[in-house]
């Protein structure tokens, strides 16, 4: 019998585990899978919260639709009749003072044909004439190992990016766009432009991939995106599952590792899944050759703040879902979603309930970290007065901190991944790195990433 330790129940050890059990049944493996989880409950970021007639979402809060592995794990798990989606409201930017639509028929912001171009009011007539230069501009210099911030500027012009893309692409990938790469962000893009030989066009050509299911691009579930959690544990009753409980050290010892946790249990096995942190990876092994390369890896911070009040939604000044913040603004938040508008799931009684973001990309999040939750409560009401016109008091909120916790996929990501691959099969044989620190940021990906240990895991055995 072989034994694969998981440490890190998050979707992504979640997923491994699941998808180690399904192929450990289907071919007579005689596996043992053991996923080691520091926290009680399991989920890493996906954490529903219940208060009062709201549903609200520590971490994630929705799934995007249109990635191909979405539909066939949910029918998989028995939870098709679970399923919501969201509304289909208009997305704003708040911008020059005011909230400004975000054209139809982009992706990140990005305009998906010439009509969506001619239509954004977030850009002058010369910027939208700027853009057009993607048409006839050939790519002779980029690869996907360089910025998506340079890359989009070179050929759709920099008043565009700077307006109306990098408030949605910067916000989404917990960084700044031109210290992204395409690889680690939107590698179609230069496919398409190679392809096309126009950005838009590839977009335009390719646009059934990005619609999502008709019309709704994400989905959630009834009683919140712990239903996903909850139903992966369900099907591991083949897995020992250890909750609560710390891995501290890894060592090799000989062809096995001995993995030591904080109650003093000792786990051994032959196979090691890493899905943390890198920081809590590069803790476990304590290696300086490793180190090197585990030092460069950047992480990005997060304050989450919902808001629920005793008045209808129908009170927001506008027929959204809400709205992202430009970076010049008098705005102290990112983003912010209207939740009861966007899934109507979340309010009982369709009273509006809101949700701020406050990212370390603002010089100011320094300050905001070292705020106690009434006082950060008090500044995300600051926000909505400020930009939707609303001073009703709260009935409740909660305010979730992610300190050092977002991966940022910097220029040197990929490269870093792949040494650390090398040295680790080198040095570590059978200790494979796993999640969004290295593979992947969205719960699609996570659920990928899960899969293909899985049977990177199953290769190996056979």
């Amino acid at each position: 019998m072989k034994t694969v330790a998981i440490i890190g129940g998050g979707i992504t050890g979640l997923s491994a585990a699941y998808y180690l059990t399904q192929k450990n049944k289907a071919n007579n493996l005689d596996l043992k899978v053991i996923l080691i989880e520091a926290n009680h409950k399991l989920g890493g970021k996906i954490n529903t919260h219940h208060e009062s007639e709201f549903i609200m979402e520590t971490g994630a809060d929705s799934i995007v639709t249109r990635k191909a592995n979405v539909a066939p794990f949910i029918e998989e798990l028995n939870l098709q009749e679970e399923v919501v989606y969201n509304a289909t409201g208009i997305s704003f930017l708040y911008i020059d003072g005011e909230l400004k639509r975000i054209p139809d028929d982009c992706i990140f912001g990005i305009p998906m044909s010439i009509e969506s171009l001619a239509k954004s009011n977030l850009i002058s007539a010369e910027g939208k004439v700027e853009a057009l230069k993607d048409f006839y501009t050939k790519n002779e210099t980029f690869t996907k190992n360089d910025s998506v911030g340079l890359f989009l500027e070179s050929f759709l012009g920099k008043e565009i990016v700077e307006r109306q893309i990098s408030p949605v692409l910067s916000g989404v990938y917990s960084g700044r766009i031109n210290d992204l790469t395409i690889a680690s962000t939107m590698p179609y893009l230069l496919d398409y432009k190679n392809e096309y030989g126009s950005i838009i066009k590839g977009l335009s050509e390719n646009k059934q991939k990005f619609q999502g299911t008709g019309k709704s691009k994400f989905l959630s579930f009834k009683n919140g995106m712990s239903t996903l959690i909850d139903a992966l544990e369900s099907q591991l009753s083949d897995v020992d599952i250890l909750k609560g409980v710390k891995a501290e050290a890894i060592e090799k010892d000989q062809e096995r590792y001995r993995i030591t946790c904080d109650d003093q249990n000792v786990v051994e096995a032959d196979f090691v899944v890493l899905s943390t942190l890198h920081t809590t990876a590069q803790k476990l092994l304590r290696s300086e050759e490793l180190n090197q390369d585990f030092d460069q890896f950047k992480n990005s911070s997060l304050i989450s703040v919902y808001i629920g009040f005793d008045i209808p939604d129908e009170q927001l000044p506008q027929d959204g879902t809400g709205f992202i913040v430009a970076e010049e603004s008098s705005l102290v938040c990112d983003a912010c979603t209207w939740t009861s508008r966007k899934w109507e799931h979340t309010s009982l009684n369709r009273h509006l309930l809101v949700r701020l973001f406050y990212k370390s990309l603002k010089p100011i999040y320094s300050t905001l970290r070292k705020l106690s939750e009434e006082e950060l409560l008090e500044v995300a009401l600051k926000d909505i007065q400020n930009s939707l016109g609303i001073s009703s008091k709260p009935i409740t909120y909660e305010v979730t901190k992610w300190h050092e916790t977002m991966p940022n996929y910097h220029i040197k990501h990929n490269e870093i991944v792949k040494s650390l691959e090398s040295k680790l099969e080198t040095s570590y044989p059978n200790v494979i790195l796993a999640g969004c620190s290295y593979y992947g940021v969205g719960i699609p990906d996570c659920i990928a990433n899960g899969e293909a240990t899985a049977n990177r895991i199953v290769e190996r055995l056979s």
